[in-house]
């Protein structure tokens, strides 16, 4: 199998007969390309965080705390990528991370389905999100052979929950993954500012309008009151009051794998081993839900010692390949991304996420080849040192 670096030499070959790339090779034209292209309400929400942005920002930067040490001479012409996750093995650490309005992300509104096929063409896992355009079945149809797993947002009505949960597992869906930190809605200046929030306009809201149990709360379908069924939706999302003694409730819904998102401390992963949870999500939701905390980079470290055997996949603030690298050798399983494919979609539609992929599996590959690291099994800590210059910023 061909590494993932040889890539780039298309990219190369091409340029001696005058094309270059159309797509953006770096996140920061990626970003300013997604700009341009989005919609003011889009761009507001996908790239805005929580307050001033702080945490947001310190996300991306908390990686350069970190150096891979370079290794020579060690074997690594030839790179494995693979990764063992909840009883399977992929091909690359990567996953496409839950990102709520991804199905409005491409212009016609079906990002969700988009995003789905790219994870199907590359391989890559998706965490597809409660929020979506299209319901879950559809979106897991998509997949085909690539692992899909249903993020969840626990709405305040257990017999709905339960019915997403159940939904999830026969459409196909092989792990859960129940968001933790979306108590309620954070302070987001850039979305009030506007006062823009898509899912009081009916948006991204398809698994809940087509679902049995929410239907029966409303005395008419979603498709004849759109307010009315947005109303009730925005009572039970933005009430949820979900604590640790429910978790053996949840466990017993489903025989799926389930993982907690949003734990960045070792006593919250503790707790969750002790629950019965088959892995570990640490993340601070990009720093989109609260600001003035610590990058979850920082975090990462003391939750892999806790999770013990648990698998920990990682998100927030992931960038680049090193930033991927980084995360592996702290002691993620996999490594999820957000943004960065979300602009993908936004300026090349299925092209522009898969072109994201492969850009970020060449980074990571040629990274691994360079600095001597064979397999991802080799970048432990022992491969990171403090970096001893000032940060960025």
């Amino acid at each position: 199998m061909p590494n993932h670096g040889d890539w780039q030499l298309g990219t190369y070959l091409n340029g001696l007969v005058g094309v270059q790339p159309d797509l953006p090779m770096s996140y920061a034209e990626l970003a300013r390309r997604a700009e341009r292209t989005m919609s003011q309400e889009m761009w507001s929400y996908v790239a805005g965080g929580a307050g001033d942005e702080r945490t947001q920002d310190a996300n991306p930067l908390a990686f350069d705390a970190w150096g891979l040490v370079p290794r020579m001479l060690r074997g690594a012409a030839d790179r494995d990528l693979s990764v063992h996750l909840l009883g399977r093995t992929l091909p690359t650490p990567l996953m496409l991370a839950p990102v709520g309005v991804i199905g409005l992300c491409e212009e016609d509104g079906h990002g969700d389905l988009t995003t789905a096929r790219a994870a199907a063409a590359t391989g890559v896992p998706m965490i597809a999100s409660t929020l979506t355009q299209d319901p879950m079945e559809d979106v897991r149809a998509e997949l085909g052979e690539t692992p899909g797993w249903f993020q969840l947002y626990p709405p305040n009505d257990r017999e709905l929950l339960e019915s997403l949960v159940h939904r999830a597992e026969a459409a196909g869906f092989s792990a859960i993954v129940v968001t933790l930190d979306t108590l309620t809605l954070g302070w987001r200046p850039r979305d009030l500012q506007i006062a823009s929030f898509p899912q009081l306009k009916g948006l991204c809201l398809q698994n809940y309008f087509s679902d049995p149990v929410f239907r029966s709360r409303l005395p008419k379908p979603p498709e004849e009151d759109v307010q009315a069924a947005t109303g009730h939706w925005s009572s039970i999302f933005g009430n949820q009051r979900l604590t640790w003694d429910d978790l053996a409730w949840i466990r017993g819904l489903t025989g799926l794998p389930i993982l907690l998102k949003g734990i960045c401390s070792a006593d919250d992963t503790r707790r969750a081993v002790d629950a019965g949870m088959d892995g570990i999500y640490c993340s601070n939701h990009g720093g989109r839900q609260a600001n003035g905390g610590l990058p979850a980079l920082d975090c990462l470290p003391e939750v892999v010692d806790a999770a013990g055997d648990l698998p920990v996949v990682f998100d927030s603030g992931v960038r680049s390949g090193p930033d991927v690298v980084k995360a592996l050798a702290l002691g993620a399983t996999a490594v999820a991304i957000g943004r960065p494919y979300a602009y993908g979609l936004a300026v090349g539609g299925q092209a522009g996420i898969e072109h994201v992929l492969k850009c970020l599996l060449a980074e990571i590959d040629l990274t691994m080849a360079i600095d001597g690291y064979a397999s991802v099994a080799e970048l432990t800590r022992d491969a990171l040192r403090e970096v001893r210059v000032p940060r960025r910023g």
